[in-house]
Order: structure tokens, then sequence, then C-alpha cells
């Protein structure tokens, strides 16, 4: 009698996998900064629901406890934090979220199509795109320059290490510089954003000059303090 076959094991899939998460790097006073995330909600309701976060707290010197009271009045914020940078293992608990290290920017294959393909070896510089933007799309070019031909659409999120060019409607969300860069630009023929970013400062919807919305625009930093003007 021949022995009964083994069954065969299935083998367990693993997919590596690159999520894009904001990076808070809370200062002290905390209170003083949460304040600050206060204000940010109360301009845009709404902007980090469901979003994940990175916090980095290299900036402070926070106890166990105080590490706790951080992450409990993010979560009353309905802020989610994914890991944390910035600490030693020894003070975070197993009911933390996890210590973090390596992150870098990654790059997202965008939805719509690439203009001008580099020469064999060369990373490319810019990233042209002939296609509007819609509604919850996310562009993500970290190497340099984005330029629309479109426009793009409320929901949708531009990020790019360069400056962000949109050849009609800006109604989403525009990042660029995100690499260090406080000399990108952000320009568009009809200014509607939802927030605009440069280096990490940033202005919502409210913050932008109403005399400017449904003109041709550009914003820039001058010091830490971003300018939004008309584009003549």
């Amino acid at each position: 009698m021949e022995a009964a076959a083994r069954p065969q094991r299935q083998m367990v899939r693993l997919r590596g996998r690159s999520y894009v998460a904001f990076v808070f790097v809370p200062t002290v006073p905390v209170q003083d900064w949460l304040h600050e995330i206060d204000a940010t909600i109360a301009r845009s309701p709404g902007f980090f629901a469901g979003r994940p976060v990175v916090i980095d707290l290299s900036s402070v010197d926070l106890s166990q406890s105080g590490i706790s009271h951080l992450l409990a009045s993010l979560q009353d914020r309905n802020i989610r934090v994914l890991g944390i940078e910035g600490v030693e293992e020894a003070r975070l608990t197993s009911a933390m979220p996890p210590l973090l290290s390596g992150g870098r920017s990654c790059v997202v294959e965008p939805s719509a199509p690439k203009k001008a393909e580099p020469k064999t070896g060369a990373k490319p510089t810019s990233l042209l795109l002939e296609s509007p933007v819609r509604s919850g799309q996310t562009i993500i070019f970290p190497e340099g320059d984005v330029t629309i031909l479109g426009s793009v659409g409320s929901g949708a999120e531009v990020v790019a290490g360069g400056s962000i060019h949109v050849y009609g409607a800006l109604r989403g969300r525009a990042m660029a510089g995100v690499n260090g860069h406080a000399s990108a630009r952000i320009y568009c023929q009809k200014i509607e954003a939802e927030l605009l970013a440069i280096d990490g400062f940033y202005q919502t919807a409210d913050d932008i000059d109403d005399a400017l919305r449904g003109r041709p625009a550009q914003a820039w930093l001058q010091g830490n303090t971003m300018r939004i003007t008309a584009l003549n």
C-alpha cells in the first residue's frame, strides 16, 4: 500500500509596498505645538483624518509617559500614528507604534502618462503630465519639477522635489521642495488650492487672499514665510 502523499505547504506570499506618510516633528513646549495642530485642523477640517503619520521625537526629550500622552493627544485629534522615529527603543512600550528608521522619499508611479523618456541609465529631472490630475489621485516625483498641462482636481495631491507648474486650475494640494529645496516654487493659472506647501512651510485655503482666487498665481518662500502673489 502506497503511503499517502503529503500535502504541499502553501508558501506565504510577501510583497513590499511603500506608502506616503506625514512626518510630525514636535517642539517644546509640546502643548503649544499641539495648539498649532489644532489651528491647522480648524482651518482645514479633516485634513489629517485617515492619513498615516510618523512622529519624529528627535527635537524633544520625552519620558515614556510623555510619549504616551502625546500619542493619546494626537489620537484625540483623529491623527493616526504609523510609527515613531528619533527616540531610544527603551522609551517605547509594546502598545505604542513601532520604532522606524531609514525613512526616505519614495517614487509612486503616476497614473498619468509620462513624457520624454530619459537617456539610458539617467534619472529624470522633470515629469510632464499631459492629462489632468483627478480627485483622489496622488502624483509624487521627488527627483525634480512636475509640470501639469491640465488642472489638479479637488482632493488630488501633487508632491515634487522641485517646483510645480500647473497650466490649469489648482484645486487640490501642491507640495513642492519636499527634499529641502527652499527655492522651489508653485505656479498655476487659476489658484483655488486646498493647500500649498514648500519645504514643509504651508498655507491652507483659508490663508490664501480672496483677491487671488481664480487668478494666475505663484507661491515661494521668503525666509520662513510663504508668499503668494498674482502671476502677471
